[in-house]
């Protein structure tokens, strides 16, 4: 392989690896708001047993989070150094501003969420995960107002003297034509991503206590608590995300990015009243679909309001302007088919709430435990779509991809860097999983003794 395909690898991968970890973050961190709201309100111990379990976990995934993030952020200036000196200028703003305005606010009070619990008042313990909450999510803005501006970029001109993009309207590149449609659909996303990661664990507990009578009550409560919570945000969420965030986002790159519309819907032909594909096998060479599902005409409504709107297809396009079609096609298809399941679920899940059958489901828990990583792989099918469908573009219609890669780096030097990294974050992840399974291990001894030293608060 070539050096620029080595580095996209390596950059999918590092990239990839990292943002398993932001949508638990900041899924998680609204749920504690809402979980720890009502622990302080209501003085319940089952309540507040239940925030500081899934607040150690949320201690735990920001730690991981923020080791794999830095790595991605110095491969621009490695791996992309043409890049970096093209929109420097623009680029480098948002990331200053995730760091200096979200990351701290973040982390500051984070710190104090996790180790002042019961040094400051319940009040204002409240309030600190409620800016970690807010923290994490600005930081979110900031990261997607960059890849925004990458997929629709605005506020700026190029300086042909300099080689180089120059900024000039701050807020026209912050909010760019797609910044706040696909920030509002990724948020909802990592809502999601902690409601069944929150969700799943609680199952996890559940099981834990049905198996083994020996185990605290308390433990069961605080799972019940933490289980209709997370199905509650989890339902609402998986609507959001599809109607009316996915929709408008798909709106958006149906007029703004017409190549990457046509790829992930599969059109590849022009059309006055386009297809909505349901299910189909997709071939690049010759681009064809097979087995196709169908129903004429959505597409073209749902695009445009219009069943008759004709949608260009990638027989419009130069040839060298077409996305990788069986990539875009795939990841798109995955995530909507995740999402049905996500909405299917948790729907399940909140009407089963009544009379607490849910709690009593085992098959049901069962079925939350497995779809903990589920969410997150929606996110990576996601974000292939978002990032595989921009291409051949690094900045669509200003910078191509083969541009913007480091030339003066050895192939051999790419390639074991991605070995390296792969070594470390398989290490990572394993040594995060044990964590997670060690807390859970502990969190019925804990959340025993806690009870039996408050047996008047346990709801």
């Amino acid at each position: 392989m070539d050096v620029q395909m080595l580095s996209r690898i390596q950059f999918a991968i590092t990239v990839g690896f990292h943002f398993l970890f932001p949508p638990i973050t900041i899924g998680l961190a609204w749920l504690l708001v809402i979980v720890e709201w009502m622990g302080w309100r209501r003085n319940d111990l089952a309540w507040q047993q239940a925030g500081k379990f899934f607040g150690k976990l949320l201690g735990l995934t920001f730690a991981v989070g923020v080791a794999t993030g830095i790595v991605m952020e110095f491969q621009f200036g490695t791996n992309w150094a043409r890049y970096s000196k093209f929109v420097g200028d623009i680029f480098g703003a948002p990331l200053a501003a995730e760091g200096v305005f979200a990351f701290f606010l973040e982390s500051t009070f984070l710190g104090v969420y996790l180790f002042a619990r019961n040094r400051i008042a319940r009040g204002w313990h409240w309030f600190a995960i409620l800016m970690v909450a807010i923290g994490s999510t600005l930081s979110a803005f900031w990261i997607i107002v960059a890849n925004s501006w990458m997929q629709t970029p605005a506020g700026f001109r190029v300086n042909e003297a300099l080689g180089r993009a120059e900024l000039t309207d701050f807020w026209a590149a912050v909010f760019n034509p797609s910044t706040n449609i696909r920030y509002l659909h990724t948020i909802m996303a990592a809502v999601v991503s902690g409601a069944f990661f929150m969700a799943g664990l609680a199952a996890w507990l559940l099981l834990r206590a049905r198996k083994d009578a020996a185990q605290p009550e308390a433990v069961a409560a605080a799972a019940r608590k933490a289980l209709k919570v997370s199905l509650v945000v989890g339902l609402i969420g998986s609507i959001l995300v599809a109607f009316p965030f996915g929709h408008m986002h798909a709106q958006q790159v149906a007029r703004m990015q017409p190549e990457k519309f046509a790829a992930i819907e599969g059109l590849y032909n022009s059309s006055d009243s386009a297809p909505l594909v349901l299910f189909a096998l997709p071939y690049s060479k010759p681009p064809q679909l097979k087995a196709s599902v169908e129903v004429p005409g959505l597409l073209s409504w749902m695009a445009f309001g219009d069943t008759n709107a004709e949608i260009k297809g990638i027989d419009q396009f130069p040839a060298d302007d077409i996305p990788p079609l069986w990539l875009t096609f795939v990841s798109f298809h995955n995530m909507v088919i995740l999402g049905t399941f996500f909405l299917a679920a948790t729907a399940w899940g909140v009407l089963r709430l009544r009379g607490g059958k849910v709690y009593a489901s085992r098959w049901f828990l069962w079925v939350l435990l497995i779809s903990i990583p589920l969410p997150l792989a929606a996110c990576q099918f996601g974000w292939m779509t978002a990032e595989a469908g921009r291409q051949p573009w690094i900045v669509y219609h200003v910078m191509r991809t083969s541009d913007a890669f480091s030339s003066n780096l050895s192939a051999a030097h790419v390639l074991f860097s991605i070995f390296l990294l792969g070594a470390i974050y398989l290490a990572l992840f394993a040594l995060y999983l044990f964590l997670i399974r060690h807390k859970i291990r502990h969190a019925a001894v804990e959340m025993g003794v806690a009870a039996l030293s408050n047996p008047g608060r346990q709801a």
